[in-house]
C-alpha cells in the first residue's frame, strides 16, 4: 500500500457497469497495489465530485489517479477527460481511460484531451485481471505523481 502526505492514494473509478467496476476493485485490492477507491457510476456525479459541487460539495478530496470509462450516462468520459485537462488544478491527475471501445475516433479524441493512457478492456477474465495488476503497479508503484 502506498500514503501520499500521510493520505492513502486515492483512485477514482468512473465506470457504469457494476461487473467491471466489482472486478477491477477486487483485482487491486488482491494484488493489494492500492489503499482506497471511490466508484461513481455517473459522468455528471463524477463532476461534482471533482469540482466539488452538488452532493460533493463539502468534499475536498482529490484523486491521485482516475480511471475513467468512456460511455457513462448524462456526462460522457470524453467531456469529463477534457473538463479535468482544462482545469489548472485537476490537469495534473494522470487519468486513464478504460473503455470497451477502441474505435479510432475515440482513442484520438482521448489523446487529444491530454489522456495519460488508453486501454481496451480485455474480454477474457485471466487477461483482465492482469492489465489491472499492471496497471496498478504501474500507475501507484513506479510511476511518480505530481502531487508529490
Amino acid at each position: 500500500m502506498r500514503i501520499l502526505d500521510g493520505q492513502p492514494f486515492l483512485i477514482l473509478l468512473v465506470e457504469d457497469n457494476d461487473d467491471h467496476a466489482e472486478l477491477m476493485m477486487r483485482s487491486l485490492q488482491e494484488h493489494r497495489v492500492i489503499n482506497e477507491v471511490l466508484h461513481i457510476k455517473d459522468g455528471m456525479e463524477a463532476m461534482d465530485f471533482l469540482f466539488h459541487r452538488g452532493i460533493h460539495a463539502d468534499n475536498q478530496s482529490v484523486p491521485d489517479l482516475i480511471l475513467l470509462d468512456l460511455r457513462l450516462p448524462r456526462v460522457d468520459g470524453l467531456t469529463i477527460l477534457k473538463a479535468i485537462k482544462e482545469d489548472d488544478t485537476l490537469k495534473k491527475i494522470p487519468v486513464v481511460i478504460m473503455t470497451s471501445s477502441n474505435a479510432e475516433k475515440d482513442v484520438q479524441t482521448a489523446y487529444q484531451y491530454h489522456a495519460n493512457s488508453y486501454i481496451t478492456k480485455p474480454i477474457e477474465f485471466l487477461d483482465f485481471t492482469r492489465m489491472m495488476e499492471d496497471l496498478g503497479y504501474y500507475w501507484i508503484g513506479w510511476n511518480m505523481n505530481p502531487f508529490q
